[in-house]
């Protein structure tokens, strides 16, 4: 519930406008520019992962990994399927939007971010509180799924596969 609260406060106080982009090439452009600050936890989390890995395998290099490194390995492979889920549903979304609601991709990214970073923390605090840092993450992407979905059979289906 707080994810649409989120980005609803986000979309009216915050003081920018998305530029303007009238073809979709455009529109694919800026949600890719967007997009690369969604990995910024990735690559976060992959330069910990390293670190920790290296740290805890200097014992035994082959051995079991321990649960400090599984827990960051656990999180970038995570984060990575989510994020390609993320960035395809962004891509059909962006080419939806009207003009006016496209400031919805910088703050869904930036959502995207914080919220995989929650979980990141919550994952290493203990299991149990993870719950709420995955569905910041799955419920917004839940959401652009069923949207993408309604706008390419009921709003546009003439232009489903054009």
């Amino acid at each position: 519930f707080l994810s649409p609260c989120f980005i609803y406060g986000a979309y009216v106080f915050l003081p920018f406008d998305a530029p303007l982009l009238p073809t979709l090439t455009a529109r694919l452009v800026y949600t890719l520019r967007c997009a690369t600050f969604a990995t910024f936890p990735i690559i976060l989390g992959m330069i910990v992962s390293g670190i920790s890995r290296l740290c805890f395998s200097a014992l035994e290099p082959f051995g079991e990994l321990q649960q400090e490194v599984e827990i960051h390995r656990t999180y970038v492979s995570q984060s990575i399927h989510l994020f390609i889920l993320y960035f395809f549903n962004m891509a059909v979304l962006a080419t939806y939007l009207p003009q006016e609601a496209l400031k919805l991709i910088p703050l869904l990214t930036g959502l995207f971010a914080i919220s995989r970073l929650i979980y990141w923390l919550s994952y290493a605090i203990g299991r149990s509180f993870r719950a709420f840092g995955f569905s910041l993450t799955f419920l917004p992407l839940l959401a652009m799924l069923l949207w993408n979905l309604y706008s390419m059979f009921l709003v546009e289906p003439q232009n489903l596969l054009a």
